[in-house]
């Protein structure tokens, strides 16, 4: 190849490349670049007020002998090493963790706390009406519609599908939520609603 071409190509080969290498590893993504977040069942577990019976995973970063699953005693209480007792009903897994960090600086340097729900004894969801298993059952953290209506062993071959509502008491008042079963069914996550401890689900 004659230099003159060479000369050329060593000129026009990094515009071309150049395009590609817009974007640098540090750049902001677009909506394009990833898809949106699901919404995360901590959400709902991070606003839930903790009760008796409830199970609790709470983690100290790098202190595994100050880690592990607790149970809510019917007296409210956790019981942690070096702690000893500590209120847990009342409280979000948010503050019980800032609370346990306050706590432990007595012992540990810069502490870092987590709180999760692990298992929710202490709220209960309801299923009426043309469902397998009628009556209260346990709530799950994030529990969704579909997770309940299967926990009662589903509908029945009376059910009227399109028919289903969930009852929630919000501020004193009732609401009655219409569902649409088969589209939630069907994989649409939008229609597949999150539960609220008390809510009943009604199947005519």
């Amino acid at each position: 190849m004659k230099p003159g071409i060479l000369l050329i190509a060593a000129f026009f080969v990094p515009a071309l490349l150049c395009p590609a290498q817009d974007k640098a590893p540090g750049a902001p993504q677009t909506a394009h670049d990833t898809a949106a977040p699901e919404p995360s069942k901590s959400a709902m577990s991070d606003n839930y007020v903790i009760g008796t019976s409830d199970v609790l995973v709470v983690t100290v970063f790098k202190e595994p002998n100050l880690s592990g699953s607790l149970l809510v005693r019917p007296d409210g209480m956790i019981t942690m090493p070096l702690l000893g007792d500590i209120k847990a009903s009342g409280k979000t897994p948010l503050q019980l963790a800032d609370e346990i960090t306050v706590k432990l600086k007595k012992y540990v340097q810069d502490p870092n706390v987590s709180v999760v729900l692990s298992q929710i004894n202490s709220k209960k969801v309801y299923l009426m009406g043309e469902i397998g298993k009628t009556g209260p059952i346990d709530m799950t953290p994030g529990m969704t519609l579909l997770q309940a209506i299967a926990t009662g062993g589903g509908l029945t071959q009376y059910a009227n599908s399109k028919k289903i509502y969930i009852l929630r008491t919000v501020d004193g008042k009732q609401l009655k939520i219409p569902v649409q079963y088969k589209q939630a069914l069907k994989g649409d996550g939008s229609l597949n609603l999150s539960l609220n401890p008390g809510d009943t689900i009604v199947v005519p």
